[in-house]
């Protein structure tokens, strides 16, 4: 899966129209080979064999968490998820009292990234058109986090189930399309879209045993699937 992989976020590697790395599906009961540590705004869309998405990183960025990977010593990721994931809480309600908003707060964590949800109310003005309001929201929760803990964060953030609805809608394009392309044998070039939104897709598309690969620039990158 510039975020913002995935992710408000941005690929600062493209600066032509060109062909990302080819997704491969992964092969049953193991990893791709290559598989590693993911990265945060696009490694090109790219999951790696634990499903991270490295669709929201720069090169810089990549280097800043692989070398924080190997100095983190004896912190585990785990311990480093759920530190994100309690700074960025306490960020977050701090804004919904600011502006006094209901909401309740979950935590989790999926793959090698903290995810916090703000359920339990309608809050789409804090979605906004398309998820921007969202996506913005996402930046400054991850600069909280790395204020408070000198590491960057690839914390995702949902409000109100957008983004776990928004995946539901990927998954059902990506195998329409899918079938599309196993019916005719030809690539079929999706809309532009999010680094989260292209991880979905590659995923799905990989899941289904055919491949996909990003093409052009942001804001305007989007997926194309292609036959066998």
């Amino acid at each position: 899966m510039s975020e913002t992989d995935q992710t408000g976020e941005t690929d600062q590697t493209d600066q032509t129209f060109q062909t990302d790395e080819t997704h491969q599906p992964e092969p049953a009961g193991g990893s791709r080979p290559g598989d590693g540590p993911g990265a945060d705004a696009v490694e090109e869309d790219r999951a790696d064999g634990r499903g991270v998405a490295e669709d929201d990183e720069s090169p810089g960025q990549k280097a800043d968490r692989k070398a924080g990977d190997v100095t983190g010593g004896d912190q585990s990721l785990a311990a480093r998820l759920e530190r994100e994931g309690d700074v960025a809480a306490d960020y977050l309600e701090e804004l919904l009292d600011i502006a006094d908003l209901d909401g309740d707060l979950d935590m989790d964590v999926e793959g090698e990234r903290a995810v916090v949800s703000i359920v339990g109310a309608d809050l789409q003005q804090l979605v906004g058109d398309e998820g921007k309001v969202l996506d913005a929201l996402q930046e400054l929760t991850r600069l909280a986090v790395y204020r408070e803990t000198g590491e960057r964060s690839r914390l995702m953030l949902d409000i109100s189930g957008h983004r776990a609805a928004r995946r539901r809608e990927l998954e059902e394009l990506a195998a329409t399309t899918v079938a599309q392309v196993k019916s005719s044998g030809e690539r079929a070039p999706l809309q532009p879209m999010t680094p989260f939104e292209r991880k979905v897709v590659h995923d799905a598309v990989a899941a289904a045993g055919l491949t996909s690969e990003s093409e052009g620039v942001e804001p305007r990158r989007y997926v194309v699937v292609l036959p066998a």
